[in-house]
């Protein structure tokens, strides 16, 4: 599965969603887009979409919804959120969109976050 134009530019969507209280000089693009990831992972149906799309190589919407038994639209948003977050990949397929774990993206969050909370733990 290749990658679409609306997940490769991850950069721009972290710039989009930074904190509003983060100004150029106190967050770099990598913080920028930690924050963004963490957010991402933030909400538990966020959390049961990634455990569901790791078990399986891509799955469409419906099965999504199948899986968690929420609403078709609450889940389209939740799927929005993760693609825009960089941690899922979104690949149009005929009438049903087709949705892929980025596992790189999500090995970049758990690296970025074991080094902060190294840095922030060194000084025990």
């Amino acid at each position: 599965m290749t990658e679409s134009p609306l997940v490769t530019d991850r950069s721009r969507a972290a710039d989009e969603r930074a904190p509003a209280n983060c100004t150029p000089a106190s967050c770099t693009p990598d913080s920028r887009a930690v924050a963004v990831r963490l957010a991402a992972l933030s909400h538990p149906a966020r959390i049961e979409i990634l455990k569901h799309l790791s078990a399986s190589r891509s799955c469409c919407c419906r099965e999504v919804v199948e899986h968690l038994d929420l609403a078709q639209s609450t889940v389209s948003q939740h799927l929005k959120i993760l693609v825009e977050a960089g941690l899922i990949r979104f690949e149009p397929d005929r009438q049903r969109s087709r949705y892929e774990l980025d596992r790189a993206a999500l090995a970049d969050v758990s690296a970025s976050l074991a080094a902060l909370v190294d840095s922030c733990c060194s000084g025990r």
